[in-house]
Formats: structure tokens, C-alpha cells, sequence
């Protein structure tokens, strides 16, 4: 293990010197296990992980501390696969019973997103469609090609108020969204229907906004009048969606859920890259979310419970 090298990669990620410390200390004792069992750390896979988890309770290790060890395992693999020398990490999936693990989210499955989707109203009730409400049907139309971006390229808000025209490749079928200081560049698929309704928006609805407005910008997506506060235009998206549905909280949970239910038909690595993450831990932090119990082979061959 190059302890320096893991050393700065957890420092650059954000965590204090004690915790750090701590980290390589208890993964120092995963090494000396692994040397004793004569296994190579680069061939540990996750039936590895789980025999020195029942080593941990063997030595009356408590649940907390074996818990803080498999923590310790998971960033470590992290990093290695970060580096380009592992594909796959042996502890994402291991959870220990009895520890209260943290749910980003209630999320959606993908049939719920998708009801949520189909069921915004994009056009007004013919009895509402007065002159004065072309403004409001406008704004209707952006919302729920907006909404489409949201729900099936799980795009982060602040990413959506970034969009430049010149974003969208509708020949492709793709659009690229650019990194953040958070968030990786990544060229995404559109599917057919949102083609269709993003060039309608380009050639018709935002043409429209931006006449009444008096606008000027090369953004995709804008604040009404001259507003440069981008929430005037989720505000009432999310009050919309809210009342359309009682399990919405939050934009983020939309996100939440297409990036767990992406981990459900995709690799790690693949989901990454749509999610646009820096770190794959950022990614295996979404996997708590399809953990509602401990798998069977751990309820099968680990002693705790």
C-alpha cells in the first residue's frame, strides 16, 4: 500500500487529519490480515471481506468497530479504482447488521419518475387559454422540458441554469453537460420524445420567452423579465410537482432516485460517469439506497445479528 499516496487522496477528498489517520490505521490492520491469509490485496474480492469480518467478531471486535473497519476497506478500494488499478470494489455493498445506516432519500423507482413526468401539465385547460395566460403556458412547456432533463438524465439544478444552446447536439440525439467544481463534463443521451420537444422549445416556446421578456442570452433555460435568480423558475416546478404527487420532497430526491435506479441496470463506474462524479465513493453512497437488508450471505455466514 502506497500509504502517502492514499494519505493526500483522502486529504484532497476532504477529511480531517484525525479521521485519516484513523482510516490508514485501521486499514493497516485489514493489510496485516491479508498477509497473514497470504491474499493479494489487488485479488480480494468481497467473499475476502466478508472472512475478515468474521475474524473481527471472533476477536469480540464490536458491531460500530467493524463497521468503522469495512468503511476503512471500501474508501481504500475506492481509491484504488480511482487509480486505475481495480475495477471493482469488494466492500460496496457490505453494510453490517444492527449499525442505523444513512438514506440519502426516499426515492422513486423508474415507473414513478416516469408517471411524474407524463403527468405534468404542459399544455392549460382550453377554458384557461386567455391571451393574458400565453406567458404561463410559455413557461409551462420550458418547465417540462426542463423536467425531462431532470427525470431522465438526472441533472443537478445548477448544471440546468449552466445550459448553453450550443449544449444541445439534437442531430446526435445528445447533450453535453459541463463540469463543475464538483461534477465531471459528460455527454448524455436524449430520448426520442425529449428531441422532439427540445427542438420545438428551441425553434418556438424560448423564442417566445425571450421576445416577451426582452431577453438576450445564449442560456438554454432563463429567469423570467431580467431575473438572474434561477429559482424563479423551479419554484413552480417543484410546487407543480408537489402537488401532483405527495412522495416529492425535493428536486435533489428526483436526482437521488435516477442515480440509484441507474445503479440497479449499470456498473459503478458507468453510473459515475452519467452522474457525473468526481469520486466513485460519491457514487457508492447511492447504493445505500437499494440496501433495505444485509444480503443473504451475510446473514448466512457472518455471526453478527
Amino acid at each position: 500500500m502506497n500509504t502517502e499516496k492514499y494519505r493526500e487522496w483522502l486529504i484532497i477528498k476532504g477529511y480531517s487529519k484525525n479521521t485519516t489517520e484513523s482510516n490508514i490505521s485501521m486499514l493497516q490492520r485489514f493489510m496485516q490480515w491479508l498477509a497473514k491469509e497470504n491474499i493479494d490485496i489487488a485479488a480480494t474480492g468481497y467473499n475476502d471481506v466478508i472472512a475478515f469480518i468474521q475474524s473481527c467478531n471472533q476477536r469480540g471486535n464490536e458491531r460500530q468497530t467493524i463497521q468503522q473497519y469495512v468503511v476503512a476497506i471500501r474508501h481504500y478500494y475506492s481509491h484504488l479504482i480511482y487509480e486505475g488499478d481495480m475495477s471493482d470494489n469488494p466492500a460496496s455493498n457490505i453494510e453490517i447488521k444492527g449499525i442505523k445506516r444513512r438514506k440519502l432519500h426516499d426515492t422513486l423507482n423508474s415507473e414513478e419518475l416516469e408517471q411524474l413526468y407524463k403527468s405534468y401539465p404542459a399544455e392549460l385547460e382550453a377554458k384557461k387559454k386567455s391571451p393574458p395566460q400565453q406567458l404561463n403556458q410559455l413557461a409551462r412547456r420550458r418547465t417540462k422540458v426542463m423536467l425531462g432533463l431532470l427525470i431522465y438524465q438526472g441533472i443537478k439544478v445548477e448544471e440546468l441554469a449552466e445550459l448553453e444552446t450550443t449544449d444541445l447536439k439534437l442531430r446526435e440525439g445528445k447533450i453535453i453537460i459541463k463540469g463543475k467544481r464538483r461534477t465531471n463534463e459528460r455527454t448524455m443521451k436524449l430520448e426520442g420524445f425529449q428531441i422532439i420537444d427540445l427542438m420545438d422549445y428551441i425553434n418556438e416556446t424560448r423564442k417566445a420567452l425571450l421576445q416577451i421578456n426582452q431577453r438576450e442570452t445564449t442560456k438554454l433555460f432563463f429567469s423570467k423579465d431580467k431575473g438572474i435568480h434561477f429559482s424563479n423558475v423551479m419554484h413552480p416546478l417543484m410546487k407543480s410537482l408537489k402537488q401532483n404527487s405527495s412522495k416529492i420532497k425535493s428536486i435533489k430526491q428526483i436526482r437521488a432516485s435516477v442515480i440509484t435506479n441507474w445503479l440497479q441496470q449499470n456498473n459503478l463506474r458507468q453510473v459515475q460517469y452519467m452522474a457525473g462524479h468526481r469520486y466513485v465513493s460519491s457514487t457508492e453512497a447511492y447504493q445505500a439506497n437499494n440496501i433495505t437488508e444485509l444480503q443473504d450471505e451475510i446473514f448466512k455466514h457472518h455471526p453478527i445479528g
